[in-house]
């Protein structure tokens, strides 16, 4: 029964879901845990962050397409946010509000899992939030040449020149041997959502395709590497990994990998 004492955690996004809702209360009851969590969107992202605080809102998850236009609104950065400045988490303590990033942490332990490894060119679409976490990542796991395709003409060359990549506006002729959407296209209820956000003979190019869409879990990118035979990476997979470090910064509390795979089961089980 939720009470006075219950602790309130929240998402907001441009285009709220059941993922995380469903994930983060399923292991509230799973482990016994006096929390509830509530998706919601908003017009005014200054008036949400201070209801966070006002309200003494546990923790927030920050989605597209807040992740960047958060940071002036908290009161410090954690390394995780801070290397990319990008948050995807905030935590309130006391009035307090640190931002933290664990899509870098998804995006890393994911391309481990699917053995993923550096060769060849890596092509991240997009140039917000998810895009910083994932050309981290990238870099990181060893990729030596990265390609930020972006149509912002401002945002695009700005990030890769942070990681060192190349950009492009469109990508072209170009072949890369990984394609990572961090855009918002196959979103459902986006205006983009039945599109690829490459041209197809990419795809049948690519080794890997690494969406970060989380609804549908078969997004039109998904959907046809799977079709081609591609090492798919969704981003139903990328949601449940970012939501368990989440979860762990808002309770102290670390569920185990059984109970994991069991909460973005059910999460994916509604949509």
């Amino acid at each position: 029964m939720i009470s006075k004492d219950t602790q309130l955690c929240i998402s907001l996004s441009g285009r709220p879901s059941n993922l995380g809702t469903r994930f983060h209360n399923f292991l509230y009851a799973e482990l016994g845990l006096d929390f509830v969590y509530k998706a919601f969107t908003t017009t005014d992202l200054a008036a949400a962050v201070g209801g966070i605080r006002a309200l003494g809102i546990r923790g927030a998850g920050i989605s597209m397409p807040f992740k960047e236009a958060v940071i002036p609104l908290v009161d410090a950065l954690e390394p995780s946010a801070a290397a990319i400045d990008s948050v995807n988490t905030i935590v309130n303590t006391d009035g307090h509000l640190v931002a933290h990033n664990t899509d870098y942490l998804a995006v890393a332990g994911l391309l481990a899992t699917h053995g993923i490894r550096p060769t060849g060119t890596a092509a991240v679409l997009g140039s917000g939030g998810m895009a910083k976490a994932a050309l981290a990542a990238l870099r990181d796991a060893g990729f030596g040449d990265l390609l930020v395709v972006a149509r912002n003409d401002h945002a695009g060359p700005a990030l890769a020149r942070a990681y060192g990549a190349r950009w492009l506006p469109e990508l072209g002729t170009q072949r890369p041997a990984l394609l990572l959407n961090a855009t918002p296209v196959g979103m459902a209820g986006g205006p983009a959502a039945g599109d690829l956000p490459a041209p197809r003979e990419a795809v049948e190019a690519a080794e890997a395709v690494f969406e970060v869409v989380a609804v549908p879990e078969e997004t039109p990118l998904v959907r046809l590497g799977r079709e081609l035979g591609k090492r798919v990476v969704t981003g139903t997979e990328v949601a449940a990994l970012q939501a368990a470090e989440q979860f762990v910064l808002y309770t102290g509390v670390r569920p185990g990998p059984d109970q994991v795979s069991r909460a973005g089961e059910f999460s994916r089980a509604a949509g």
